[in-house]
C-alpha cells in the first residue's frame, strides 16, 4: 500500500521544501576507473571484468588519467574550484554488487568543489544552484532480481549479479541545500538534472543516456514549516533515471512528507525506491551517515596533483557552453523566441540539431519533432527520445513526403510503424501498402465516380463556386483510402470541369 499524501497545494500552504541532488554521471572512457577492463554497455554479463574489478588478492588499481581529465572538465563547466591536491578514499559497505566490499571514491578531498550553475525554468525565471562538490568514484555492479512481480529485491526469489559495470568511472555531483523554490521545486528538479545531462553531453565526457543509467539522480527532499529556518529530516529517492521521474518523485515526496508532518508524525531519514508505474516511493533502508561508511584514505593509490598548467589546458578544451550554444542555434535555425523555447522545454533541441545535420531543413526538423513526435510522447507518457525515432528516420520520412510518395496523414501512420519497431520508414510504407496514388489514370477514374455521385456539386463548381471542389476531393480520398495526392486531385477536377482556379 502507498503512503498517505496531502495534495500538493495543501503541502505548499503549510511547508517550504528544501532540495538536494546527487547526480551520478558515468564517464565514457574506453576503460574503467582503476583497471584496463573495457568500459562498454550491453555486452554479455561478466565479460568486461578483470581481477582488479573483482578485488582479488594481490592486485593494485591504477588511476585512469582520461577519467580524471573528464572530471576536471565537469568541475570547470560547473564553475567549481579545482583542487590542486586530492586523494581517493575507501567507502566501506557490504553488498553483492561491490565485490571488493568497498567502493573507491573521494570523501573529504574531492577533485572539484564550491561551484554553481544557473537553471532557467520554462517561463525564464532563473535559480542559481550551488554545487558543494563533484568527486570521482567507481560504479558498482548491477543486480537483477528474479522471481518477483516488480523486478525489485522485495519478493524476489534470487538475484543475478553482473560485474560489467563494477569499476566504471563516475563523477558524483552534489548540490548544497536548495531553498526558496517553493511550489516550483519539482520543476526545478527536472530542469537541474536536464542541465547537468546537457553539460556532460556537451563536454563529450558521457553518453548521458538516462535510460542506460549514464546519468542517475538521487533526489533529497525535506520540508520546513512556513516561517521556520531549521531544515527538516530528509529522504533520499535513489537512482531516478528519467527527467519525468525526477520531477514526479520530488512532487510525491513533498506530498508524503507533508502528510507525515501534518499528522504530527516524524519523517524517517531513509533511502526510498521510486516506482514509475504508480509514481510513488517505498522505503529502502535507513540513511547512512558518513561515519557508517568508515571512510579512510585509499592506501593503494597516490594522490592526484592537478597543476594549474594542466587545469588551464583542459579549460582551453571546453566546448561552447550550452547557453551560448542555444543562442547560436536559435539564430541559425531562424526560430522565433516562443518556437525555440518550446523546443528546449520539450527536450528535443539535440534531436532537431541531429536531424538538421542529417539533411533536414530547420523547418522540417521542427515540424516532425514538435508536430508529431512530442505529441506521441505525451500520449505514451514518455520522453520523446524514448520513442526510439532516429534523426535518419525523420530525414527519410520527410523525403518520402517531399518526393510525393506519402501525404502527411499517411506519413503519420508510417511514423507510428517506425515507433512500433516495424522497420525504416520505407520498409513500413511498403509493408503497410501506404504508397501515395498519383497516377493520373487511377485518379481520373476515382474523380469520375465522385462527380457522378455528386452532380449538383459539379454544377456549383462550373458556376464559379470553386471552394466546392473540396467535396469532390473528399470523395476521391475516401475511394482511395486517403492515399490520393490531394493537390493533384484538385488540379484534375478543375481541369476536367473546365474551371480556372
Amino acid at each position: 500500500m502507498s503512503d498517505p499524501t496531502l495534495s500538493f497545494d495543501e503541502a505548499m500552504e503549510q511547508f517550504d521544501p528544501v532540495l538536494g541532488f546527487e547526480v551520478h554521471v558515468e564517464l565514457n572512457t574506453k576503460t574503467k576507473m582503476f583497471s584496463s577492463a573495457p568500459n562498454a554497455f550491453g555486452d554479455h554479463p561478466n565479460s568486461n571484468v578483470n581481477e582488479v574489478d573483482l578485488g582479488l588478492p594481490g592486485v593494485l588499481p591504477v588511476v585512469n588519467k582520461a577519467a580524471v581529465e573528464s572530471s576536471i572538465k565537469i568541475g570547470l563547466a560547473l564553475n567549481c574550484e579545482i583542487a590542486e591536491y586530492c586523494r581517493f578514499a575507501r567507502k566501506n559497505y557490504f553488498y553483492p554488487d561491490t565485490p571488493k566490499n568497498f567502493q573507491t571514491s573521494q570523501y573529504d578531498e574531492p577533485i572539484a568543489h564550491d561551484g554553481w550553475i544557473d537553471i532557467e525554468l520554462e517561463d525564464g525565471e532563473v535559480f542559481r544552484v550551488e554545487i558543494e562538490r563533484a568527486h570521482m568514484e567507481e560504479d558498482a555492479g548491477k543486480l537483477t532480481h528474479m522471481g518477483g512481480a516488480t523486478g525489485r529485491i522485495q519478493g524476489a526469489e534470487y538475484s543475478l549479479v553482473d560485474y560489467n559495470r563494477a569499476g566504471v568511472p563516475l563523477v558524483e555531483i552534489v548540490t548544497k541545500p536548495i531553498v526558496g523554490a517553493g511550489r516550483r521545486a519539482p520543476e526545478l528538479a527536472r530542469a537541474y538534472v536536464s542541465a547537468i545531462r546537457e553539460i556532460v553531453k556537451n563536454l563529450g565526457v558521457s553518453d548521458a543516456r538516462m535510460e542506460r543509467g549514464n546519468v542517475r539522480c538521487d533526489a533529497n527532499v525535506s520540508l520546513m514549516p512556513k516561517g521556520a529556518t531549521k531544515f527538516g529530516i530528509r529522504s533520499e529517492t535513489k537512482n531516478v533515471n528519467s527527467l519525468r521521474s525526477v520531477e514526479h518523485a520530488v512532487r510525491h515526496e513533498i506530498q508524503r512528507h507533508a502528510a507525515v508532518l501534518a499528522s504530527g508524525g516524524k519523517v524517517t531519514q531513509e533511502t526510498r525506491h521510486w516506482h514509475e508505474d504508480t509514481r510513488t516511493t517505498t522505503a529502502g533502508r535507513p540513511k547512512s551517515d558518513a561515519d557508517d561508511y568508515r571512510y579512510f584514505p585509499e592506501p593503494d593509490l597516490v594522490p592526484i596533483v592537478a597543476t594549474r598548467e594542466w587545469v588551464e589546458s583542459l579549460r582551453a578544451q571546453l566546448p561552447e557552453p550550452p547557453a551560448e550554444r542555444r543562442k547560436r542555434l536559435k539564430a541559425a535555425w531562424g526560430y522565433s523566441d516562443p518556437e525555440f523555447r518550446d523546443v528546449v522545454n520539450a527536450g528535443v533541441m539535440d534531436a532537431i540539431e541531429e536531424t538538421i545535420a542529417a539533411g533536414a531543413t530547420p523547418a522540417a526538423a521542427r515540424k516532425w519533432w514538435m508536430g508529431e513526435i512530442v505529441g506521441r510522447a505525451k500520449v505514451a507518457d514518455v520522453d520523446p527520445g524514448e520513442l526510439g525515432v532516429t534523426s535518419e528516420a525523420i530525414v527519410e520520412l520527410n523525403g518520402l513526403v517531399e518526393g510525393g510518395k506519402l501525404n502527411n496523414k499517411m506519413a503519420g501512420q508510417v511514423l507510428d510503424g517506425v515507433i512500433a519497431g516495424e522497420g525504416t520508414p520505407t520498409q513500413v510504407m511498403e509493408a503497410r501498402g501506404l504508397v501515395l496514388v498519383s497516377d493520373d489514370g487511377a485518379l481520373l477514374e476515382a474523380i469520375d465516380s465522385a462527380l457522378a455521385a455528386q452532380p449538383d456539386v459539379a454544377e456549383k463548381i462550373r458556376g464559379g463556386k470553386v471552394q466546392a471542389v473540396g467535396a469532390i476531393v473528399g470523395g476521391v480520398m475516401k475511394a482511395t483510402r486517403g492515399q490520393a495526392d490531394a493537390g493533384r486531385v484538385r488540379e484534375l477536377i478543375l481541369e476536367k470541369l473546365g474551371v480556372n482556379a
